[in-house]
C-alpha cells in the first residue's frame, strides 16, 4: 500500500528505538497528559451535565413551569384564568395554590416551614409530588379534614409520622380579650413525600387548599395558577403572551425567572470549570514542543541527509508534524475512551467509594444532591476531543518548522 513519504518517515521514527531514551520517556508523558486531561474533563463536564439536568428536574417536580398571579391580593377567579391559560398551545395542566409560611410544632420541638394548599386533584397536572410519596397520598388530604404532608426531612425534624398531630402557627393574629394571639390549628400527619432535595424536603409541607384558604384567610382565594407545558423552555414565550393579554391586576412568571441566578450559576460554574480542566490538556499537549524540539536536535544528521537526497523544507516539516500529531491523536483517543467509560459508569463507582472507605462525599444538609448525576453528551465528548487534537497539532508546528529551517552542510560538518 503506497504512503507518502512524510507519513511513512513520521510514522517510523515514531515507532523506532531512540538513543536518547529522555524523548521516549517525555513523549509517554505528553501522551498519558492529553489522555488523563480528556478523561477528566468529559468526567467532570458530564457530571456538571448531570447536576444541571438532576437539579432541573427535580426543582421542576415541585415548582411549576409557570405562575399567573394577582396582585396585591388572592385571586378569586382562578377556574376562569385555568381555563383562558389552557387554551395556549403547549400548556399541558393547570393548578391553583397558595404559598404561605408558618410554623410546626410537636412538643419542644418547633421547625419553620413553607406551607403549600393544592388541590389534590389537579396536583398531578403540574408537579411529581403525588409520585414522590414515601407514605399516604395526595387524596388523603380532604377538605375540613385538615391533614397535613410533611417532606420527609420536615417529619424527622418534627419526630412526627403518620397519625401523629402538629401545630400549624401561622403570621396572622386573632385579637381576643387577652390580647393579640397567632392562629394556631392541629393538623393530623397524613402523609410524608421525599423530592430528594433537602431544601424542599426539609421545609415545605402540604395542606388541601380549602384549608389554607380558611387558615390563612384568603376567603376561598388562591395565590395564584401553577401552569405545566410539554416544553419547559417554552415558558419563558408563554409569560410573555399571558402578560400582553391577561388584564391589569394579573402577573405571570416562569422558572427561568424564579430560579434564573441559580442556573446561571450552574452555567458559570460548568465553563469555569471546563476552561480550569482544559489547561490540563494545554500543558501535556505543549510537552510536544519539548519532545519534537529534542526529536530535531537528534535527528539533525537525518534530516540533512534527506534534503541532500532532494527532500523539500515543507516534506520535512511534514514528517514532524505526523510524529507530534500521533502522539495527540493517541492520547485524545485514549483519553476519550476512559472519559466516556468513567461518565457511563461514574454513578455506579461512587457509591462503591463511598462504601468501601465509609464516607459521604455529598452530605444532603449541605448540598441539593447528595448522589453524583452523570450525563454524557456526544456534543461534548467531540467538542473536548476536538479541542484537544487542534491544540496538539498547534504545538507540533514550531519544532517541525525549526526543523525545516536545518542546513545540511551545518548539520553534517561534524559528522
Amino acid at each position: 500500500m503506497f504512503r507518502p513519504l512524510e507519513i511513512f518517515i513520521g510514522l517510523r521514527y515514531t515507532r523506532a528505538k531512540r538513543r536518547n531514551h529522555f524523548i521516549s520517556f517525555i513523549s509517554l508523558i505528553s501522551m498519558l497528559g492529553i489522555a488523563l486531561g480528556v478523561t477528566v474533563l468529559i468526567t467532570v463536564i458530564s457530571v456538571m451535565n448531570g447536576f444541571e439536568k438532576e437539579l432541573r428536574e427535580r426543582i421542576l417536580g415541585v415548582v411549576s413551569h409557570a405562575t399567573v398571579q394577582a396582585v396585591g391580593k388572592p385571586l378569586q377567579e382562578w377556574q376562569q384564568v385555568g381555563d383562558l391559560v389552557r387554551q395556549y398551545e403547549g400548556v399541558t395542566g393547570i393548578a391553583p395554590f397558595i404559598h404561605a409560611e408558618g410554623m410546626l410544632s410537636q412538643g419542644a420541638i418547633v421547625s419553620g416551614t413553607l406551607i403549600r394548599g393544592i388541590l389534590p386533584s389537579q396536583e398531578g397536572e403540574v408537579s411529581q409530588l403525588g409520585d414522590k410519596m414515601l407514605a399516604g397520598t395526595l387524596d388523603n388530604l380532604q377538605a375540613g379534614e385538615f391533614g397535613i404532608i410533611l417532606g420527609k426531612d420536615l417529619a424527622l425534624s418534627m419526630r412526627a409520622g403518620m397519625g401523629d398531630r402538629v401545630t400549624l402557627i401561622t403570621p396572622q393574629a386573632s385579637v381576643t380579650a387577652v390580647g393579640v394571639l397567632p392562629r394556631l390549628k392541629r393538623f393530623t400527619v397524613v402523609g410524608v413525600f421525599e423530592i430528594g432535595m433537602y431544601e424542599y424536603d426539609s421545609a415545605l409541607a402540604l395542606l388541601h387548599i380549602e384549608d389554607a384558604s380558611r387558615l390563612f384567610r384568603l376567603d376561598g382565594g388562591v395565590t395564584g395558577v401553577r401552569i405545566k407545558m410539554d416544553d419547559m423552555f417554552a415558558a419563558p414565550k408563554l409569560t410573555r403572551q399571558l402578560l400582553n393579554e391577561l388584564p391589569i391586576g394579573y402577573s405571570a412568571s416562569d422558572w427561568t425567572r424564579q430560579h434564573a441566578n441559580f442556573f446561571r450559576a450552574v452555567q458559570m460554574e460548568k465553563t469555569v470549570m471546563f476552561v480550569i480542566l482544559f489547561l490540563i490538556v494545554a500543558v501535556a499537549a505543549f510537552n510536544i514542543v519539548s519532545t519534537l524540539v529534542m526529536m530535531v536536535t537528534d535527528k539533525e544528521s537525518d534530516i540533512a541527509i534527506l534534503r541532500t537526497l532532494g527532500a523539500s523544507p515543507g516534506s520535512i516539516m511534514g514528517i514532524f508534524i505526523v510524529q507530534g500529531a500521533l502522539i495527540g491523536v493517541i492520547g485524545t483517543l485514549l483519553g476519550t475512551i476512559g472519559g466516556v467509560v468513567l461518565a457511563l459508569n461514574v454513578e455506579t463507582l461512587v457509591p462503591a467509594i463511598e462504601k468501601l472507605f465509609s464516607i459521604q462525599f455529598l452530605a444532603a444538609e449541605v448540598y441539593y444532591i447528595s448522589d453524583l448525576p452523570s450525563d454524557m453528551r456526544i456534543a461534548d465528548v467531540i467538542q473536548i476531543s476536538s479541542v484537544a487534537l487542534t491544540i496538539s497539532f498547534i504545538a507540533t508546528l514550531y519544532p517541525a518548522w525549526r526543523a525545516s529551517r536545518t542546513q545540511p552542510a551545518e548539520a553534517l560538518r561534524y559528522e
